[in-house]
């Protein structure tokens, strides 16, 4: 199971939100590059992406930030936030982003999504599935629709969809545990790789998600955890490859 360590942007700096609110931010550094360099330097296979400026207001205005961190660092990247059209996503990917997130555009033009994966294929287009109370959140988590989470991703896949994010929102930046039982559920129901995200606290909430690799979880993001000091991304790394041989059969 891959380890993927979270870099939030917003205004160009390194932040990160408690539960997705605007108003709770804590900033951690002023260069995303830097920040990558050291996730690379530390070990990241994988690193995820967040343009919180996208998200909230459609606006993608980090993306000098994203073509420094793909100059410097031969990690590839996923980004989500604020894409919500062909176009932006083949922008994306002409910067040297390995894989782009759609997200609100999942629920309100999922054609848009299907069209993504015809030009640029499924192992380049991700939806995230950001869950509030299992309905799925949109416009930055500032609004829930009607849609359950396997719902959604029962579509997507239907679309060619292969793989998604799922995040609990509630669990995220909490420090309380991911939600195993719900992420494993998506994965066993829906047949899709699954990239768990949300309330990482310690190496053992990394071992958890690693035992239900089999399930079709295939990685996990953590972010606040390691800008806390709680975990370092060597220990998840460690806790991903040592627990997933004890996972259980699909």
């Amino acid at each position: 199971m891959v380890v993927l360590p979270a870099i939030d942007m917003r205004g160009g700096r390194v932040v990160r939100l408690r539960q997705g609110r605007a108003e709770d931010e804590t900033v951690y550094g002023d260069d995303p590059a830097a920040m990558a360099r050291k996730w690379a330097e530390e070990g990241a296979e994988w690193i995820h992406l967040v343009d919180l400026d996208g998200a909230f207001d459609g606006d993608a205005g980090n993306l000098g930030a994203v073509r420094d961190i793909t100059a410097s660092t031969d990690v590839p990247c996923e980004i989500g936030g604020g894409v919500r059209s062909v176009a932006d996503a083949t922008r994306l990917l002409s910067l040297g982003i390995a894989r782009v997130i759609f997200g609100t555009v999942a629920i309100t033009d999922p054609d848009v999504v299907a069209a993504a994966v015809e030009r640029h294929g499924p192992e380049r287009v991700v939806v995230g599935i950001d869950a509030r109370d299992g309905r799925v959140a949109v416009r930055g988590w500032t609004e829930t629709s009607d849609v359950s989470a396997a719902e959604l991703a029962n579509r997507m896949a239907g679309m060619g969809v292969e793989r998604v994010v799922y995040t609990d929102i509630s669990r995220d930046g909490m420090h309380t545990g991911p939600n195993v039982e719900a992420t494993a559920e998506l994965a066993r129901a829906t047949d899709l790789h699954v990239i768990a995200s949300g309330g990482v606290s310690c190496a053992d909430d990394v071992s958890r998600v690693a035992r239900h690799e089999p399930d079709g979880i295939e990685g996990i993001i953590v972010g606040k955890a390691l800008y806390d000091g709680r975990i370092t991304l060597a220990d998840a790394i460690g806790a991903a490859r040592n627990n997933q041989a004890q996972g259980i059969s699909r």
